[in-house]
């Protein structure tokens, strides 16, 4: 059996202003139509009556023509929720490897993210030493900004 890692999807409150979000502070790229999807065959798929899912799928950084995505999809109906804490089972966040923690930071809250935590330096045996900070999207899902020398 061949597996191949495809995607990471991230249901927003606002799609549109979400995927701006990842396109301008980390120069993911739109591939694909924009999803525009609802009917009963979605509400037995993903198991919420009446949902109508709309949203794009952003290819990540350095990940190729065939590279991984992230989804950016918006339910209607809706549910809220509490922002998601890096202690809380489940996927926590995600991560960006970048040339400089602290630039990354400034052009996220430049974009309309926040920063979480202060920039850590700490070096980890047998990995090598770790430059990271964790911060939040415009809509408080957590990411972390890392940079690794060895």
């Amino acid at each position: 059996m061949s597996t191949r890692f495809a995607h990471v999807s991230l249901v927003a409150r606002d799609w549109r202003r979400l995927s701006s979000f990842y396109r301008d502070a980390f120069g993911c790229v739109p591939i694909g139509a924009e999803r525009d999807l609802e009917g009963r065959w979605l509400d037995e798929a993903v198991g919420v009556h009446g949902a109508h899912i709309r949203g794009i799928h952003l290819r990540l950084p350095s990940g190729g023509d065939a590279g991984p995505t992230l989804e950016i999809f918006e339910y209607i109906p809706s549910r809220t929720s509490e922002p998601p804490t890096a202690n809380r089972p489940g996927f926590a966040h995600i991560a960006f490897e970048v040339d400089d923690v602290d630039a990354a930071v400034a052009r996220m809250i430049e974009h309309g993210g926040s920063r979480l935590g202060a920039t850590t330096v700490r070096s980890i045996a047998g990995a090598g030493r770790t430059t990271f900070a964790y911060a939040r999207d415009p809509e408080g899902n957590l990411i972390e900004l890392q940079r690794w020398e060895a």
